[in-house]
């Protein structure tokens, strides 16, 4: 699991290694060009249904990485993600949405004959 440090609440949001660097590519893509925007997600193993964030660029982030190596990301779902970040309800992770993206990326691809 990685673990999203923000501002300076010593408690970080943790989340799985890979969407973490799906929310660090969007968030950095979205602070490099000065933009603020929310970012909402919901989390099934803890008492909180939900929670949201106001990201903005003077606020200090840290990700941090049970893996070594970084992986490959699907374009199409960081296109989706990085589209939902510039709408005014602001970046929204689902972990319904998230477990149905990486089932798909896990099933075997067949190729027609």
């Amino acid at each position: 699991m990685g673990k999203l440090f923000y501002g300076s609440d010593p408690q970080p949001v943790e989340m799985d290694d890979r969407l973490l660097q799906y929310v660090q590519t969007v968030v950095a893509t979205k602070l490099r060009r000065s933009e603020s925007f929310t970012m909402t997600w919901t989390d099934r193993s803890s008492e909180v249904g939900r929670t949201t964030l106001w990201i903005q660029p003077s606020i200090p982030l840290r990700f941090s990485y049970t893996d070594d190596a970084p992986a490959r990301l699907s374009g199409a779902y960081l296109r989706q993600l990085a589209d939902q970040a510039s709408l005014s309800a602001g970046l929204v992770i689902d972990a319904a949405t998230w477990e149905q993206q990486e089932s798909a990326r896990q099933q075997p691809q067949l190729i027609a004959a």
